[in-house]
């Protein structure tokens, strides 16, 4: 069963509960919306009025949570292309094993941290170029080059990037 908050013609107010952790919002015994371990069920657009969270809470500790601004999952041979991301409007190919990944949503400014991973049949690396004269990061986009062990560039079938700020 279900915490239920059932707003009944009859009898007013009734709330019932368990401990499945689930919370079910009702008018008349009819559920209307609810929250369940993997987030809003039912229609959601009856809830209104929620608050933005300011931050992400912790599991444990006081160190403060951050989330990605920015991930994506990309193809870098043959024509470049993005399995899944997000804040990732396109990846553009400048050549072997140098990618420019281009943000939906800029970040705030050019100090965020990013990461980034190669692999492919054989032993391939990822790196955010770092030479500032060559290479600049900017708010809306981020130099990477992948490079095999030899130290050359390579193009990689398996790119991962994340950006936080």
């Amino acid at each position: 069963m279900t915490t239920l908050f059932n707003a009944d013609t009859s009898d007013g107010l009734k709330i019932t509960s368990d401990t499945s952790g689930e919370i079910a919002f009702q008018s008349a015994g009819v559920t209307k919306a609810g929250v369940n371990a993997t987030g809003l069920t039912g229609d959601a657009s009856q809830v209104t009025g929620l608050p933005a969270p300011a931050e992400l809470s912790t599991a444990s500790g006081s160190a403060p949570s951050y989330s990605a601004r920015a991930w994506v999952n990309f193809n870098g041979t043959g024509a470049v292309a993005i399995r899944d991301s997000g804040n990732v409007s396109s990846i553009t190919d400048n050549g072997t094993g140098d990618y420019t990944v281009n943000f939906t949503t800029a970040m705030a400014n050019n100090n965020y941290a990013a990461t980034v991973a190669g692999g492919g049949s054989s032993a391939y690396l990822g790196n955010v170029k770092t030479d500032s004269t060559t290479y600049t990061r900017t708010i809306s986009a981020l130099p990477i080059l992948t490079y095999n062990t030899t130290p050359a560039a390579a193009d990689v079938t398996s790119i991962n990037v994340a950006v936080f700020r």
